[in-house]
């Protein structure tokens, strides 16, 4: 039997949100934290000559491989050289360094058992760490540009460098500090909204460059192909993303003073991908770190071939989409982190030790440590499942794409995967936005009416 509050949310419509000023709110800032993030992504750096170094950056196919992978999630401006060029990376890589960390240095793990001031000083270690990351390539970024020749910088110098990796790192820092504000005064998942709307702003002109690949080159069959494998995808998406387990909970009778509380039963559900969209855009990021290590000499990495430009030319190679070395990287980053935070965002133990304090349990399993053994085991055999269902989604369209010259990285299974997923996240924050909503108009209809008699 589903429970009031899911039979409120299932007769929730969206012409309640005009009753909603609190989540309005919520929205126009939300839009307004996107808009001024899209804008940072076409502001050039200062002293590049933009028009050159995107001639250098597609005639060089520097925009395949795994820069084309970065530049999507910097919603294109990689190839636009703009400021907000290193996007929120640094940001995840650092909260992918600092939770490995947590779960190896007992220092921050009892930080992370303090609850929420605990989280407040790891989030600033995260905030750290960034700056730390983001300086780091952004001066790589300097010195290759630099080396790029073809008088791609005005200016060459230490000003140059000094402003570029000023520039750099404020707007990582400034990028960083809108996606927490989406997640505090927004509707929140801001890192998730930031990356998902930089892949979106360039559907189109994807979407346009499929179109052309059918029209001019007589490849319709194949991209027939692609867009049903893209409608597939999403549907399939939708499907897994919405999928759980429930395992059936018992309540047993209660005796409160000279009253009997009926038993009765509930269920705790487990979805079937704990993880969201986690994993692959940490793989993502991981993945992204030989493109951080080339940008020391984007120049060379544009044209060059002979010694450490060329070592990383070659690496760059056997990273492109489709790669061996691409796919067995990713995919075995992807099933790591699947599991990994599933075990952070899922502790089994205490969802065992809570179940025994409310005197609940599970039919047929004893409570407390067995309990923690069975939801351990159910879980496992679930986010294999998730870990093969990511591989799959993320993994299999990239072979189409890459046996497709010029198809684009935009319609590929991770970016849609991204789509859909944080589409779906976001939809289910306005339906609790709005059932909140229609709680707080309750309670306060019941105390006025309270108050007349």
């Amino acid at each position: 039997m589903a429970s009031a509050a899911e039979q409120l949310a299932a007769n929730i419509n969206f012409s309640a949100l005009a009753k909603a000023d609190e989540l309005k709110k919520r929205l126009w800032f939300t839009l307004g934290a996107l808009v001024v993030y899209r804008l940072l992504t076409f502001i050039p750096l200062p002293g590049i000559n933009t028009e050159v170094f995107l001639g250098k950056f597609t005639s060089s196919g520097a925009g395949e491989g795994i820069f084309g992978m970065f530049n999507m999630f910097a919603g294109g401006a990689i190839e636009r050289m703009a400021i907000g060029a290193l996007n929120i990376m640094p940001y995840i890589s650092a909260s992918i360094i600092v939770q490995l960390l947590t779960s190896v240095m007992p220092t921050l793990e009892a930080l992370k058992k303090e609850g929420e001031s605990g989280r407040k000083i790891i989030n600033q270690y995260t905030r750290y760490l960034t700056v730390v990351l983001a300086v780091f390539q952004s001066w790589g970024i300097a010195v290759g540009l630099q080396n790029a020749g073809g008088d791609v910088v005005f200016n060459p110098g230490v000003m140059f460098m000094l402003s570029t990796v000023i520039t750099l790192t404020g707007g990582t820092l400034f990028i960083m500090w809108l996606g927490e504000q989406i997640t505090s005064r927004g509707i929140g998942n801001g890192t998730s909204l930031i990356i998902m709307c930089g892949i979106v702003a360039n559907l189109p002109n994807a979407i346009s460059q499929l179109m052309n690949l059918g029209w001019t080159q007589g490849r319709t069959g194949a991209v027939l192909g692609i867009m049903a494998m893209a409608a597939a995808i999403v549907i399939f998406v939708v499907f897994m993303e919405r999928s759980q387990r429930r395992i059936p909970i018992q309540y047993p009778k209660q005796q409160v003073g000279n009253r009997v509380m009926q038993g009765g039963s509930s269920f705790l559900p487990l979805k079937l991908n704990m993880s969201g969209v986690i994993p692959p855009i940490f793989a993502s990021s991981l993945l992204m770190l030989p493109a951080t290590f080339s940008s020391f000499s984007v120049g060379a990495q544009l044209g060059e071939t002979e010694g450490f430009a060329g070592w990383i030319s070659m690496l760059t190679i056997y990273l492109a989409h489709g790669r061996p070395a691409y796919v067995v990287l990713y995919m075995s980053l992807i099933i790591f982190f699947t599991f990994f935070y599933t075990a952070v965002v899922f502790n089994p133990k205490e969802t065992a030790d809570n179940l025994k304090k409310h005197g609940a349990f599970i039919q047929g399993i004893r409570p407390g440590e067995k309990t923690a053994d069975f939801i351990d085991h159910v879980l496992s055999r679930l986010t294999v499942v998730g870990a093969a269902y990511l591989c799959a989604v993320c993994l299999l369209p990239e072979f189409m794409i890459a046996s497709i010259s010029g198809m684009p990285f935009y319609l590929g299974g991770t970016s849609l995967l991204i789509v859909v997923s944080v589409t779906m996240d976001t939809v289910a924050q306005v339906q609790g936005y709005l059932v909140q909503n229609q709680y707080e108009g309750l309670i306060k209809k019941t105390k006025l009416r309270g108050a007349r008699r």
